[in-house]
């Protein structure tokens, strides 16, 4: 008797999954056909990323020979072009060694490259402080140090990668213009940084030796 009661359970599930099957087929296929494609598409877009990796990589390989071998105006175009084709990962990494390689033909022209580096907000900060220092650099001999402090004060934050090289570079501009007051507040805020690199403590207190003495009230 409870054989027939499974038949008979057995051919109830059986036509209730028919009504559903015939309700619902075309959905479930699909449904079905929408996962296959999603999964096919996300599969092709990922191999064209890697493809396009690839290529970004070997591309920045030879241009990086070129710069190696004192090719610079080649590679600069060759990192420019990289930079404007290029995945994101290398374009602004592409964009800071055109800049670099822009330096032997014309130091201004590469500040400027490096600032339009800086002033570009879809930049990560770090690559914008960079920027900020590597101009600044280029700049140090020619620019008045109220221009100098526009420049590098965003990247002298506590934290920031480059506050270093930044503090650095802002002392020493105040000490070209005989602002001793300016040098001497960059030089403490260069010894109070606990993480202040050890060679660049001791140009800091190098320079701060050449400073007149603070006066007495």
């Amino acid at each position: 008797m409870s054989e027939l009661f499974d038949e008979v359970d057995e051919d109830v599930r059986r036509d209730q999954l028919k009504k559903i099957w015939d309700q619902y087929s075309i959905y479930i296929v699909a449904g079905a056909l929408l996962i296959i494609a999603a999964v096919g598409g996300w599969r092709g877009y990922a191999y064209l990323e890697a493809k396009k990796a690839a290529e970004a990589g070997a591309a920045f390989d030879k241009a990086s020979e070129l710069s190696e071998q004192n090719k610079h105006t080649e590679a600069e175009a060759a990192f420019a072009d990289l930079a404007a084709k290029a995945p994101s990962g290398y374009r602004t990494l592409a964009r800071l060694r055109a800049a670099a390689e822009a330096v032997s033909r014309d130091p201004q022209a590469a500040a400027r490259l490096y600032d339009d580096i800086a002033a570009d907000r879809s930049v990560g900060a770090p690559e914008q402080d960079l920027a900020r220092v590597r101009a600044a650099g280029l700049l140090l001999e020619t620019s008045a140090y109220p221009d100098m402090l526009q420049r590098l004060e965003p990247a002298t934050a506590p934290g920031s990668t480059f506050r270093h090289t930044a503090r650095e570079l802002l002392a020493l501009s105040a000490w070209r213009a005989s602002d001793t007051a300016a040098a001497r507040q960059w030089l403490d805020v260069i010894a109070n940084d606990a993480e202040t690199p050890p060679s660049l403590r001791s140009r800091a207190e190098a320079l701060q030796a050449l400073l007149p003495p603070v006066a007495k009230s």
